[in-house]
């Protein structure tokens, strides 16, 4: 098969532009100065929007990543000889390069598993019996992942009964909400729902994966765990001197609900191309598909064809699970193409 250009559109929901909304925000920012690290107008209203949407006077705080907004926060949350509860596939466990021990000065992730992504509250109530006093580093939190590294989203009371266990164990509750829209979307339910009324007390709230370019939001909750962040962010080089030309996009996604429709528009293309691949191949996702990611097995001949063909996407669980990810400007046609190219990729493929 002759190569073809490449395409991202199901690599990572991080390759997309930045939407419509976000760009025209940047734009109206950039067209007239303003004051410098966060003392400037845009700032001032995300965090107010923020306050809004959640229905509560939160703290809001602006980073360049969403490895800044996790690692930041539980080093607030944590002092170095405390530990963190997570999930064995979470961010914060595979892909921040140790950057919540390092920032907190050694407080130790304890890995749990559980299905579909999700904590399961007996392995958590294992791990913590596992602690040998002071001879462990002390359980101080629990990060939950929202939606999940695996696709799948919690549910208003899943999230409440963590809460009640970690009020149970003196733990602190931290939500990575990198695609936190996406679980509001599939929920259709108002954001508190999901993290201040049923036991959050911080949140790293994602919008690149959204529609912005950079920048994530740290939102607590409980203020007086956010106080002295804004000295935690500076020395870890989070305060952006234009701090504008981050919150701008931000505001351009929050107001008016795009945030939410980018949300949606991606779950819903999510769901179509499972059900298309599900109906050319015959194959069933590996996990639930509750928000914008399909996780199907594949043989490495049909991936390779495909890739042939310019397509790009990540294996994500060995040996043979690959993961697609549908962002906020997937369209139909991008689906309908793929969909073309796993045809033309399993003509005369073995076991096909």
């Amino acid at each position: 098969m002759a190569p073809a250009k490449d395409r991202y559109e199901f690599e990572s929901d991080n390759t997309a532009a930045i939407c419509p909304e976000g760009w025209a925000a940047l734009a109206q920012a950039n067209a007239e100065s303003a004051a410098s690290y966060g003392e400037d107008k845009w700032t001032e209203r995300v965090s107010q929007i923020v306050r809004e949407i959640f229905e509560t006077d939160c703290e809001v705080f602006l980073v360049f990543n969403g490895t800044a907004a996790n690692s930041l926060a539980l080093a607030h949350l944590c002092r170095s000889f405390h530990s963190v509860l997570c999930h064995e596939r979470s961010h914060i466990e595979t892909d921040e390069c140790g950057a919540p021990e390092f920032f907190s000065g050694g407080s130790k992730l304890l890995p749990v598993s559980g299905a579909n992504g999700k904590l399961d509250l007996a392995q958590m109530e294992a791990v913590i019996l596992l602690q040998q006093g002071v001879h462990s580093p002390k359980p101080r939190a629990i990060s939950l992942t929202q939606s999940t590294e695996l696709g799948t989203v919690y549910r208003p009371q899943e999230i409440e009964r963590i809460a009640e266990f970690a009020r149970q164990h003196s733990l602190l509750l931290h939500m990575d909400g990198a695609r936190f829209a996406n679980a509001v979307a599939t929920l259709d339910c108002a954001p508190k729902a999901i993290t201040w009324e049923a036991g959050i007390a911080s949140l790293a709230f994602g919008g690149t994966k959204n529609g912005t370019a950079a920048g994530e939001l740290v939102v607590f909750f409980q203020k007086e765990l956010a106080r002295e962040f804004e000295y935690r962010a500076k020395q870890a080089g989070q305060l952006a001197s234009k701090m504008r030309f981050l919150a701008a996009p931000w505001a351009g996604l929050l107001e008016k609900g795009v945030w939410l429709e980018n949300a949606r528009r991606a779950n819903q293309r999510a769901t179509e191309l499972a059900e298309k691949l599900t109906a050319t191949l015959g194959l069933k996702p590996v996990f639930p598909c509750e928000a914008n990611a399909v996780f199907l097995r594949l043989s490495e001949q049909l991936v390779a064809r495909l890739r042939g063909l310019g397509w790009h996407f990540y294996k994500f669980v060995e040996p043979d699970v690959y993961r697609l990810m549908c962002s906020w400007s997937v369209t139909g046609k991008d689906i309908d193409d793929f969909i073309q190219g796993v045809k033309a990729a399993s003509v005369n493929l073995p076991g096909a």
